[in-house]
C-alpha cells in the first residue's frame, strides 16, 4: 500500500465524521501517511484529494521533505500546524478535524487562534483505525526486524556472549552492537538483560549487576527497521535448572502456547489474555503475573490493541502483536517468554523465530 493510497482510506474516516479535513499533527501518523521522517511537519488532509491536500515542515527539511513527499504540496513554515490552519478557509474547510489525542493544551490554544473562519473539532485516533491493521509493506519490515533480533541473539550466544562473569549492561550492548551491525537503525527500545533477582522484575533496566552460575537471564529487545519496531523476549539459564525454574519455565510456555493458539481474526483482546491468562492462574500463580498479554507493534513498540483483561475489540486478519506472558517470583528470579506474531486465519504467523525451549548456558 502507497502512502496515497493510505491517504485515500483516511478520508473515508474523515467524510464519515462530518469533516471537511483532518490536520494530523502527530509525526508518527504523519510519516505513516506520507513517508517523511522529520522532526517538525503537518498534514492538512482534505476530503477532495490530495490536490487540495498540504503537507507542511520548516527549512531546515527542504531538501528531506522534498524527496520524501514529493506528491504533496508544501508550506515551508516554522509554525507548520498554524500555517496550515491559515490556508484552511481558502480551500474550502469549514469543519477541520484535529488530533485531540496528540496536542498540549497549549498547541490547542495555538490552533484555535489561527482558526479564522474554520470550526476546529476533535478527531482523535483516525490514523490509529488504520494503523492497528499492517499492509504488507508493513509486515515485511517488520519480519527484517524480527530477523535481525533474532540472529543477533543467535551470534551473541554462539560467541558465548551470555557467561559468568559479565555484566547485565555488557551483555545489552553487545546485543545492541550486534543488531546494528545486522542492519538495524537502532535498538527498537532500551533492552532489558536482568539475571538471577533481577529477572522478577518485569521492566529491568540493565546494571552492572554481573551474571552467575545457576542465574536465569532475561533478555527483552528488538531492532528498528524502516521505522518498525520487533519485540521478543527470552528467558535463559546458567547451567543446569533447579526443579523451580524448569517448573516456571514450563508453566509460562504452557501459558505462551495457549495465548499463541487464541490469536485468531474475531478473537476478542480480552479472551486472548484469558486463555493464556487462567493457564497460570490455574497453577495458583495468577497475582504473579503482573502485565497485560501484549500489544500491538509497528511504527511504535507499543500500539494498538491491548491484550488484556480490560482490553476492547477483536482481533483481525493483518495485526501485528505480541504475547508475552510472564511469571515473577519476588527475589529469586522470574520467566518471561515473548513473540511477535501476525494474526492470521486458521493460526498466527510468528515472525520472531528463536526457539522456545528453555537454553542452558
Amino acid at each position: 500500500m502507497s502512502h496515497a493510497s493510505r491517504r485515500t482510506a483516511l478520508r473515508a474516516l474523515v467524510r464519515q465524521a462530518g469533516l471537511d479535513a483532518l490536520l494530523v499533527t502527530d509525526l508518527v501518523n504523519i510519516r505513516y501517511l506520507t513517508g517523511f521522517t522529520g522532526s517538525n511537519a503537518a498534514l492538512l488532509l482534505h476530503t477532495d484529494g490530495d490536490a487540495r491536500t498540504r503537507f507542511g515542515t520548516d527549512g531546515r527539511y527542504l531538501t528531506q521533505s522534498a524527496a520524501q513527499v514529493p506528491d504533496l504540496e508544501p508550506v515551508i513554515e516554522r509554525a507548520t500546524a498554524r500555517a496550515l490552519i491559515g490556508r484552511a478557509a481558502a480551500l474550502d474547510v469549514a469543519a477541520l478535524g484535529f488530533e485531540s489525542d496528540a496536542v498540549t493544551v497549549e498547541e490547542h490554544r495555538v490552533l484555535v487562534d489561527a482558526a479564522e473562519g474554520v470550526t476546529l473539532e476533535r478527531a482523535p485516533g483516525l490514523v490509529q483505525q488504520l494503523r492497528v491493521v499492517k499492509d504488507d509493506t508493513e509486515i515485511d519490515a517488520l519480519r527484517r526486524a524480527c530477523a535481525i533480533a533474532d540472529a543477533a541473539l543467535a551470534g551473541l550466544i554462539a560467541a558465548g556472549g551470555i557467561r559468568e562473569g559479565r555484566t547485565e549492561r555488557d551483555v545489552a550492548l553487545d546485543l545492541e552492537e550486534r543488531m546494528r551491525r545486522l542492519g538495524a537503525q537502532a535498538p527498537a527500545f532500551e533492552s532489558i538483560v536482568a539475571a538471577g533477582a533481577n529477572s522478577a522484575i518485569p521492566h529491568h533496566s540493565p546494571t552492572g549487576a554481573q551474571l552467575r552460575r545457576g542465574d536465569l537471564v532475561k533478555l527483552d529487545f528488538g531492532a528498528l527497521v524502516d521505522g518498525y519496531h520487533s519485540d521478543m523476549t527470552r528467558t535463559l539459564v546458567l547451567g543446569p535448572p533447579a526443579e523451580w525454574q524448569r517448573e516456571l519455565y514450563d508453566l509460562v510456555a504452557r501459558s505462551q502456547a495457549a495465548g499463541r493458539a487464541a490469536v485468531l481474526p474475531g478473537t476478542e483482546v480480552s479472551d486472548v489474555d484469558k486463555a493464556s491468562r487462567s493457564v497460570i492462574a490455574d497453577a495458583g500463580r495468577g497475582g504473579q503475573f503482573l502485565h497485560g498479554l501484549g500489544h500491538g507493534v509497528g511504527l511504535q513498540i507499543h500500539e494498538a490493541p491491548a491484550l488484556s483483561a480490560s482490553g476492547r475489540g477483536a482481533l483481525a486478519e493483518g495485526m501485528a502483536v505480541t504475547v508475552e506472558p510472564g511469571v515473577y517470583l519476588e527475589g529469586r528470579g522470574g520467566v518471561r517468554i515473548e513473540d511477535t506474531l501476525v494474526v492470521r486465519a486458521g493460526a498466527a504467523e510468528p515472525i520472531t523465530l528463536t526457539t522456545r525451549e528453555l537454553v542452558e548456558l
